[in-house]
């Protein structure tokens, strides 16, 4: 599949973002966090590359995660209007979710939505996350929850999904899957790793078990501290400690996500 370039249609900075969203969506098919071509990952465009601060970028409806290239990744604004020749569509469900928190959220550039195994299983759980791993406590810092209403085609529940997520990073959607939003791709994808890590640990750990009997909580009072560990953890970096780590690991495999 031929996908022309858009390196020198776009500014350098744009380029910039679609290659670290194209790298994003390369790292969750390659952790095994992809759903074929049903889950999605988008990146707001700030005003100073586009003079408004209602466009994002999002992935091309219909291919695989490990195909998507920077060229190849959609503009839209907040009403679904492509901004630019492309021939792929966009999931429709996916603009709902990811047009109605860029729309309330203006301290987060990535949005990242996934359906996987773990994810919602944990997410079909009563009790949601429960305080039982490291990984654990740097989700619940900062956790919402959003009740399943069907696939996301409807507009009317935007408002609603906004006002669960509120102020949070992380969004358990229930019986559906995880999403993390953040103030850059390299954040977002960390949580997502963190969240998905999480719901890998939690399953195995009750296999067999009837809710909490049986397991060792973390002290709520290490909960309550986990914000200031994870500034101490990557000094104060964020997503941004580990990014070039996974840009160096995409290189090595196939770096034709930059195209």
């Amino acid at each position: 599949m031929h996908i022309p370039s858009m390196k020198e249609v776009v500014t350098p900075e744009e380029w910039q973002l679609r290659c670290d969203l194209a790298a994003c969506y390369r790292l969750i098919a390659h952790y095994g966090m992809s759903d074929l071509v049903f889950t999605h990952i988008s990146a707001t465009l700030p005003a100073s590359i586009t003079g408004r601060a209602d466009q994002f970028l999002i992935n091309p409806y219909g291919l695989l995660f490990d195909e998507i290239t920077a060229s190849s990744l959609v503009k839209v604004d907040m009403q679904c209007n492509k901004l630019h020749e492309t021939p792929f569509p966009v999931n429709p469900a996916g603009f709902t979710i990811h047009s109605a928190v860029h729309a309330v959220r203006p301290d987060v550039v990535c949005v990242l939505h996934t359906h996987t195994r773990a994810g919602v299983a944990v997410s079909a759980q009563r009790d949601g996350v429960l305080p039982i791993s490291q990984q654990s406590t740097f989700v619940l810092a900062s956790l919402a929850y959003h009740d399943y209403e069907g696939v996301a085609f409807r507009a009317d529940e935007g408002p609603r999904l906004q006002k669960d997520l509120g102020s949070a990073n992380f969004l358990m959607l229930r019986n559906h899957g995880l999403l993390t939003c953040a103030r850059s791709v390299a954040d977002a994808f960390l949580s997502m790793y963190v969240f998905e890590s999480t719901c890998r640990i939690q399953v195995d750990a009750l296999a067999g078990q009837q809710g909490m009997d049986g397991l060792t909580p973390v002290p709520q009072a290490i909960v309550d501290g986990t914000a200031e560990s994870m500034r101490v953890q990557t000094g104060g970096m964020g997503g941004q400690f580990v990014w070039p780590t996974m840009l160096r690991q995409l290189d090595r495999r196939d770096p034709s996500y930059k195209t």
